[in-house]
This record gives C-alpha cells, structure tokens and sequence, in this order.
C-alpha cells in the first residue's frame, strides 16, 4: 500500500502532444488545430518550447470527437463553454 503523504505531493501527469496523439489516434496536426480554435487547453509548457495538457484533455477529446460530426467547431466551442 502506498503511503497516502507521498502519493498526494506528486506532481500531476502532463502529456506531450505526441502521447495524445497516440493514445487517441488524432493527428499532432488536428490537436494542434484544436488547440488554437480553443477547443482543448495546454497546461504549460516545457523548457524546449512543447505544450502540456493534462488528464482532463482525454475527456474533453471524446467530447470533441463525439460532436464533430453533427457540429461546427464555434458550436463545439460555445456547448464545451455551456459544460
């Protein structure tokens, strides 16, 4: 079992793009184009210059990918603002 202090002090898991990429299948090009329509949000950054997303990426990517086919990316935007 492990100790429950050193499990809440560990940072929290940031993915490069290239891991999204991979565990979803979607192109680094679409994450990318994501990214900028304000579709997902990076978390940070690294010292080379590469975005950061967190776990939350994965559920706000099915969310995008169940609603693009039947929606524009601005309606996509304006229901992921809706909740």
């Amino acid at each position: 079992m492990s100790d429950p202090v050193t499990t809440s002090l560990a940072p929290p898991k940031r993915y490069r793009i290239g891991e999204i990429a991979q565990h979803t299948g979607l192109s680094r090009q679409t994450l990318h184009n994501y990214t900028r329509w304000g579709l997902i949000r990076e978390v940070g950054w690294t010292p080379g210059g590469h975005r950061l997303y967190d776990e939350t990426v994965f559920e706000r990517l099915a969310r995008v990918m169940t609603l693009r086919p039947s929606h524009s990316v601005e309606q996509i935007r304006q229901l992921l603002k809706a909740g």
